[in-house]
């Protein structure tokens, strides 16, 4: 064959001819290593060396060797143990997932909030201007009535909470509020001249005498009282138990610490709002012709306000379960041990032998007898200065209105205080506060008559300077409570493993807040039974509070030393943890043949 080729080529015609001249040295050039090895079967006839080959190179290009550039194989990511992972993306100082947390969970405590704000003053002009009521139902309302059902209610939620899952049994735990209230405005209002036994209430009272009244006014009025305790449950289950507990799942110490008091920002905002659609649906009532039920009108437009605002909140909270826990529960999920879950009697007594969760009892238990022993006093006052329903729910709008504003401008603060004093100072704040302003507003109720010649010549009255001072004093202290106390009682829980988190919250939020006020409740009831009135037993009142106070600061200073310990605790067991992981990138297991 290479006779063949080299006959029928012409010389200085065609370059394989004279790249056929070459001989074998060029052939030996061809056969360089950066070019790929050619089999002889290819490139010459067997046996013979000075064959021409069969592919061959034209005359134009170099016989230098072709040195082709040299591109490693990429290596994998996890080869090199030694260089750092990369920094996520950070937006004002924080990550993409810290921010896709606290922003929905803002959201949602502003509806949270927003709600809460129009059910409590709706709740109370229900009550306390409701045929044969007054403010004296309120202590028989929170202590029959309020506490058994947050006793049954956590009961419930501890058996729930073993056999659903989280996300479930917060669906379980909203949806009835939503449904009732709805049903309320449209249901049970317009035909409560039809459910209240109301003649068989007055023939009753007639028999027993005037000391029953509380308790009859609760059976004449009872779809009222019922909307009475579903509100203040709303406050303890949606805002305590529901939210704060999914907060305290999803975040970390030093993001609480930063952002649980900016939540109250945005819910004060709501604070505000709600007070001002209050105040709206109060001027829209008195507009309008006396045939017209003004208040039937009021409560569809506040109860419809209500129900958007729960599918809201239960909207948003499925989102955060679509989109955002799986990312926080992938970064936690190692680090959680599994526990037997404890049943509910096992639960109460492991959870009253920890003094950890005794002293929060004591914080909570502490802040509804104080806040319970001034509230009935001052809302007697407001009640004798604003007897019309549309005066009082104006009055009530703006105190609300007040304590958004006061609160916002607290929250603002506190943030500075978590930062520069710690946990311990903000949570000696609340009771110092109630105390100082406490002392005012008893000290005008017991010195009013002394005090009548100079409240005249200031153009006001015993009475009304007795209702500014005590709507001064539940502004500035509760004000602290949403802006340092509630966050310092959350933060508190979020060391704690997760079933005695879940199930120490409900025990302490839905059972010792209603017991705190129902404890409040008890005293003035017994004191009004042995003084014969609310205003004779004041003193005696002011004295409780102050003892109560003293015990609320003992107890805030006894868990702040758990607290911290407990907090250095979990950050040792979270470095420990770093370090194993650490290790285990730099020392792989060897892979299985």
């Amino acid at each position: 064959m290479a006779a063949f080729m080299a006959r029928t080529q012409l010389p200085g015609t065609c370059p394989t001819r004279k790249f056929v001249s070459a001989g074998s040295k060029s052939f030996a050039r061809a056969a360089a290593p950066v070019r790929p090895a050619v089999p002889a079967a290819f490139g010459s006839v067997a046996g013979s060396s000075n064959a021409a080959p069969m592919f061959v190179k034209p005359a134009f290009q170099s016989n230098k060797p072709v040195k082709r550039a040299h591109v490693p194989a990429p290596v994998p990511a996890a080869a090199d143990s030694s260089a750092p992972a990369p920094e996520p993306k950070r937006f004002l100082g924080y990550t993409a997932l810290t921010w896709s947390k606290i922003l929905p969970l803002g959201f949602m405590f502003f509806c949270i909030l927003f709600n809460y704000t129009i059910l409590r003053d709706t709740k109370d002009v229900l009550v306390v201007t409701a045929p044969g009521s007054g403010a004296e139902i309120i202590p028989f309302l929170k202590t029959w009535v309020n506490l058994p059902m947050a006793i049954g209610f956590t009961i419930l939620y501890a058996k729930l909470a073993n056999v659903l899952s989280t996300e479930a049994l917060f669906y379980t735990c909203i949806i009835p509020f939503i449904v009732f209230f709805g049903c309320f405005a449209g249901l049970m209002y317009p035909l409560r001249d039809v459910l209240h036994p109301t003649v068989f209430c007055q023939n009753l009272l007639e028999q027993v005498g005037e000391r029953f009244t509380g308790p009859i006014a609760i059976l004449r009025n009872w779809t009222f009282c019922l909307f009475y305790v579903m509100a203040e449950l709303w406050g303890s289950v949606v805002v305590s138990v529901l939210f704060w507990g999914f907060a305290n799942q999803i975040t970390t110490v030093e993001e609480a610490s930063q952002f649980y008091p900016l939540f109250g920002l945005g819910a004060n905002v709501a604070l505000i709002f709600s007070g001002q659609a209050v105040k709206y649906f109060s001027v829209l009532r008195a507009d309008l012709p006396p045939e017209v039920d003004g208040w039937g009108m009021s409560l569809n437009g506040l109860m419809g306000m209500v129900v958007i605002g729960g599918l809201l909140i239960t909207a948003t909270y499925w989102a955060l379960q679509r989109f955002v826990v799986p990312q926080v529960g992938q970064l936690r999920a190692s680090k959680k041990k599994k526990k037997a879950k404890m049943t509910v009697t096992e639960s109460f007594k492991f959870l009253a032998a920890s003094p950890y969760i005794r002293d929060m009892a004591m914080l909570v238990v502490a802040y509804g007898i104080s806040i319970n022993l001034v509230e009935v006093t001052w809302k007697s006052k407001i009640k004798a200065q604003y007897p019309n329903p549309n005066d009082y729910s104006y009055f009530m709008g703006n105190f609300s209105t007040a304590t958004g504003a006061v609160t916002f401008i607290m929250m603002i603060l506190s943030r500075m205080i978590f930062k520069n004093f710690g946990w311990g100072v903000a949570a000696l704040i609340t009771p110092t506060v109630l105390l100082l302003t406490g002392v005012f507003f008893f000290g005008l109720v017991l010195f009013s008559e002394p005090l009548t010649p100079t409240l005249a010549a200031l153009g006001a009255t015993p009475l009304f300077a007795a209702v500014i001072v005590g709507a001064a004093q539940n502004v500035f202290s509760k004000s602290a409570k949403y802006s340092l106390f509630d966050p310092c009682k959350e933060m508190a829980y979020i060391p704690l493993d997760d079933e005695v988190k879940t199930k120490g919250k409900a025990a302490i939020d839905v059972i010792c807040n209603p017991l705190g006020k129902s404890g409040g409740a008890l005293i003035q009831q017994f004191m009004i039974i042995g003084f014969g009135s609310l205003a004779a037993s004041t003193p005696y009142l002011g004295a409780i509070l102050f003892s109560i106070v003293f015990l609320w600061i003992g107890a805030a200073r006894s868990l702040n030393t758990q607290f911290v310990a407990l907090q250095k605790e979990r950050e040792v067991e979270e470095a420990a943890y770093l370090a194993e992981e650490a290790a285990a990138k730099e020392n792989p297991p060897p892979a299985s043949a």
